[in-house]
């Protein structure tokens, strides 16, 4: 697939590659998605804001230059950002790619990163050399001025222009808590969410702190995605219920909503409201208890995204898919085409057979202290 490399969210000619349950592949505009949505259909939105979350600093005991960027947290909580997971780069920016990107100088706890106006120190490292636990200094309202005003959107070398925090946040952008985009929801804009309202589709969002989608490292790459915190509404709770009772299909815009209501989900698939923080991975031989279908962006193989996919379509159609995106000149990355997938027979059909789950878990480092989990 090809690079998508100018930051539009909705350029006229998108594209939308749909998947069945059977595996037939249909394309058509993206602007064409609610014609493949019915009455009685669920929508559900990832509703985080980006953060600003690549601070350029420099490692005070060696005098080096490095990029932090930050990777996780423990809650959505405003106040509760003076802690963060963070994955440091040496010298350099977006423009070199992430995979060649060197390495940070040799970090130690207690080290600190003056990272602009705001001092950072290194509490731990979390079971990689370049992978720490950091401690902001100030109050929150310090630490979040500091990140304003010194912090720029994580960004990749795919896009050669700097990104501005307009770039990537969604149209329902709401609390600034996710550290790469949830960029599946470029999808929608007002003019969609008002044609799904006339057809009789509901919609409803979720909170969820997306992760960062590369770390550079193919050892450090094979532990996305992170534990990520998110918040349920009651609301969205209540809606997900609702669709289950009048049997409409329960269609997540990206992965992060996926993580969060599968992980908040009970045995019989009903979704507890509240705050939680997902640390399960899903894949292949997961049995999905809410998610009917996805609308994600093009993923290549091998990425913790492709994975999670995994769970909506065999190997065989996903391998047939991919191809089907090449030959047709699909973009891939955040601001590329889509896929939705729709996996609503076979997944009644997996229930019917009793499938067991195939949850794997989290792969964070258990001697880091930073864990990502609610205090």
């Amino acid at each position: 697939m090809i690079a998508a490399d100018h930051p539009i969210q909705r350029p006229p000619g998108a594209m939308l590659a749909v998947v069945d349950a059977r595996g037939a592949i249909e394309h058509a505009p993206r602007s064409a998605f609610v014609d493949f949505l019915r009455p009685g259909d669920l929508v559900i939105a990832n509703d985080a804001a980006t953060l600003p979350a690549s601070l350029r600093g420099e490692h005070v005991p060696s005098g080096a230059p490095i990029e932090v960027r930050l990777a996780g947290r423990r809650s959505l909580a405003p106040d509760d950002v003076d802690r963060f997971l963070a994955v440091v780069f040496g010298d350099g920016d977006f423009h070199t790619r992430t995979e060649d990107r060197p390495p940070p100088p040799g970090l130690a706890p207690g080290d600190r990163l003056q990272l602009g106006p705001q001092v950072a120190t290194i509490e731990q490292l979390c079971g990689h050399p370049r992978f720490v636990s950091l401690r902001l200094r100030g109050s929150p309202d310090e630490i979040w001025a500091s990140l304003s005003r010194h912090g720029r959107p994580i960004q990749y070398a795919h896009v050669p222009e700097s990104l501005a925090l307009e770039d990537v946040w969604t149209k329902i952008a709401g609390p600034p808590v996710a550290f790469e985009p949830p960029s599946a929801g470029f999808v929608l804009d007002w003019r969609l969410l008002a044609a799904m309202r006339s057809g009789g589709i509901a919609f409803a969002t979720i909170t969820h702190a997306a992760g960062i989608s590369s770390t550079g490292d193919a050892e450090l790459d094979r532990r996305l995605p992170f534990d990520e915190p998110y918040r349920i509404p009651e609301e969205t709770a209540l809606a997900i219920r609702r669709a289950f009772a009048r049997g409409g299909r329960k269609i997540a815009i990206g992965t992060t909503v996926v993580r969060a209501l599968e992980h908040a989900a009970t045995r019989d698939g009903m979704v507890r409201s509240g705050a939680g923080v997902a640390t399960k991975r899903i894949g292949p031989t997961s049995k999905l208890r809410v998610v009917d279908a996805i609308v994600s962006g093009t993923h290549e193989p091998g990425t913790s995204h492709y994975k999670l996919l995994r769970a909506f379509a065999d190997d065989a159609t996903l391998l047939r898919a991919s191809h089907e995106l090449d030959a047709r000149g699909y973009r891939t990355h955040e601001f590329g085409d889509s896929v939705f997938f729709d996996r609503s027979q076979r997944g009644r059909l997996r229930l019917d057979r009793g499938g067991s789950a195939g949850f794997t878990g989290s792969d964070m480092d258990a001697g880091c202290p930073v864990r990502l989990q609610l205090s």
